[in-house]
């Protein structure tokens, strides 16, 4: 796919067109799909804002904010085709006075806030067409909320502004829509929990008086919750995906920084021992409608709370990832079983889930046997005998990557840590899985392959580490990832770029970005998308600095050979003679057997190019892109 096609492949999907955003309320009540989004609106413009931090969740106007901190083959590609603040003490006694003092700050942000909301013309249509792109954009590819049971009344407000701000991302590219989900997340959780931080310390260090609010939000249970604190943490969760991928800095440092809370939350909450919903529970075909609709409520609520758990660790995953550092949970111990079929998920009447349901093998495993079934105690590349949905494999490599994570390139791993060769092999079975997962669909397909082959890439070398290194010899100043995990002394980029374990990298690079260009309109924006391309742009410069812009490729690819070294293999290391595939051949021995204008030929400075205009597209969707963008523009001046 030429450039250009490329970008066209990436626009963003545009909302619902209306004719006026600012006309009266009355004259658009009839237009809203959520007709609770007027209600939702009024509230955001309430002017009685001095107590409203000691209020229950989910009373209005809102909880406290926190001041602004800113100023198609569709698998793994067989063949390449040619292209050429510190804190002081606190007096004794002082508590009154703190209280006070958090409380003026809280009138003060939110006066700010809806102050903010006048400025960018935020109306009730506004708000009901984001919660709508929301809904129809972002929950497919990471299905977290049951829309057919979804009731606006019953959300916390947090937790719809979160939501509405990751919908607003879908209106376009300009630059107000991008101030409209910044005020919005204002108004909904994520620098809220900067406060709560200070809520948690200062109950501990002043007594209980501003101790409320940490209370109504810990303890929401929505009517078919099986535990308290669900919407808590989906509203963090949300929260966290808009401020990991976002423009402003302030708000990613933020996210990376509070990421561990989820999983605290839960297992104070209960969430990881709440019993799942029972099969014997389902209504029989006598049973009366009000039952059956209590009974898909209920199943829809457990789904729910599952499913934002394993979102949980996509999420971990990838922020590990994308700091270069290790994960925040032990993956790989996860209780959890998986979580239903993803057509009962998706049904839309309490009829067709029953249909579902009652066909559904209900007698899941947990991920922690999944992962056990991973690292058998000999080699194995046959697809795990389990059916795996693709929010279920997503949460299966995301174990994986954090045991990457948990070793450096020489291979030294943590105590009980499996070494890089056993993960490869994991790998290896992955991607059997996932290509006899015939129930797929093919864009699904495309993007849990697309993370698949970046941790691959990650097993040949940690591409963020790698990226920060680039940028320092080169004295360019970064901000996408933080951490400090570095490479080790004495790293020699253009000796690595000439090594085996950077062409099977390379391989995987242009895997990535092939997959990226096969996304359909409308699929193109999962939130793994913009680390994935940002990896494989960082493979493409360390070659094109190395001198070796110009890459001969193999004509076909056999995966398992791109990942896996002979040693994995138990073959002989010192044997070096070429065998049957040309995939091992490139990866060992550096070329192909093709003669001179044969072959598969790939300038890789021309595709940090295409790259760059891929960046552009995803900045209208994820803030980060920007950021790469600009990394990447210097990249390329320095091959020049």
């Amino acid at each position: 796919m030429t450039p250009s096609a490329s970008a066209q492949t990436l626009e963003v999907p545009q909302a619902p067109q209306h004719s006026d955003l600012n006309h009266t309320a009355s004259d658009l009540d009839f237009d809203l799909i959520w007709p609770d989004s007027e209600n939702l609106f009024q509230s955001i413009m309430s002017s009685d804002t001095t107590d409203q931090w000691q209020m229950p969740l989910g009373t209005l106007p809102f909880p406290p904010l926190v001041q602004d901190v800113s100023g198609l083959s569709f698998g793994s590609p067989s063949s390449f085709d040619n292209r050429s603040s510190s804190i002081g003490t606190i007096p004794s006694g002082g508590s009154h006075q703190a209280v006070r003092d958090v409380t003026e700050m809280v009138t003060s942000s939110s006066s700010s806030v809806t102050a903010a909301v006048k400025a960018t013309s935020i109306t009730s249509v506004f708000l009901d067409a984001c919660l709508h792109m929301f809904f129809v954009r972002f929950i497919p590819t990471f299905p977290i909320l049951h829309r057919a049971t979804f009731v606006f009344r019953e959300c916390t407000h947090p937790l719809l502004l979160n939501a509405i701000a990751i919908g607003s991302l879908y209106l376009g590219p300009k630059d107000s829509v991008a101030k409209v989900g910044f005020t919005l997340l204002k108004l909904g959780f994520l620098l809220t929990l900067a406060f709560t931080g200070r809520d948690l310390m200062a109950a501990g260090t002043y007594g209980s008086g501003n101790f409320s609010m940490w209370q109504s939000l810990i303890t929401h249970c929505g009517p078919y919750d099986a535990c308290k604190g669900v919407q808590l943490l989906i509203t963090a969760l949300l929260g966290q995906i808009y401020g990991a991928l976002s423009k402003n800095r302030s708000i990613r440092t933020t996210s990376q920084v509070f990421r561990p809370l989820g999983f605290l939350w839960a297992r104070h909450c209960g969430m990881f021992d709440s019993e799942s919903y029972s099969q014997e529970n389902l209504p029989s075909p006598t049973a009366t409608e009000p039952e059956k609709e209590h009974q898909w409520r209920t199943w829809a609520a457990r789904e729910i709370q599952q499913r934002a758990l394993l979102a949980y660790h996509i999420l971990d995953g990838l922020m590990a990832q994308m700091s270069g550092d290790g994960a925040s949970a032990r993956h790989v111990a996860n209780p959890l079983h998986l979580p239903s079929s993803d057509a009962a998920f998706d049904a839309s009447t309490v009829d067709e889930w029953l249909v579902h349901m009652r066909s559904w093998k209900h007698d899941q495993p947990s991920f922690r046997l999944v992962f056990r079934s991973l690292f058998p105690p000999t080699s194995s590349f046959r697809p795990l005998e389990y059916h795996f949905s693709a929010f279920s494999l997503r949460v299966v490599l995301e174990g994986i990557q954090s045991l990457v994570a948990e070793s450096d390139e020489s291979d030294l791993t943590s105590v009980g840590v499996p070494d890089r060769s056993d993960v490869r092999r994991a790998l290896a079975q992955v991607h059997e899985t996932i290509s006899m997962s015939i129930h797929l669909a093919a864009p699904e397909r495309l993007e849990i392959l697309l993370r698949w082959h970046t941790i691959c890439l990650d097993t040949m070398i940690n591409s963020t580490v790698l990226s920060r290194h680039v940028c320092l010899c080169h004295s360019i100043t970064q901000n996408v990832s933080g951490g400090t995990r570095s490479t080790k002394a004495g790293f020699d980029m253009i000796r690595w770029a000439n090594s085996e374990d950077a062409r099977r990298a390379l391989l995987h690079a242009i895997a990535i970005q092939d997959i990226i260009e096969q996304l359909p309109r409308g699929r193109a924006h999962v939130i793994h998308m913009p680390s994935s391309l940002f990896a494989a742009a960082t493979i493409y410069v360390v070659f094109s600095l190395a001198g070796l812009a110009t890459v001969h490729l193999p004509q076909s690819i056999v995966w398992q050979d791109a990942l896996l070294y002979r040693s994995d293999l138990n073959l002989d290391s010192d044997d070096i003679r070429p065998s049957r595939s040309e995939t091992r051949r490139f990866v060992e021995l550096g070329r192909t057997d093709f003669p001179p204008g044969g072959g598969a030929v790939r300038n890789l400075l021309y595709e940090l190019n295409s790259m760059q205009k891929l960046f552009r597209c995803l900045c209208s969707q994820w803030g980060i892109a920007h950021d790469m963008e600009e990394i990447i523009d210097q990249w390329i001046s320095l091959c020049h």
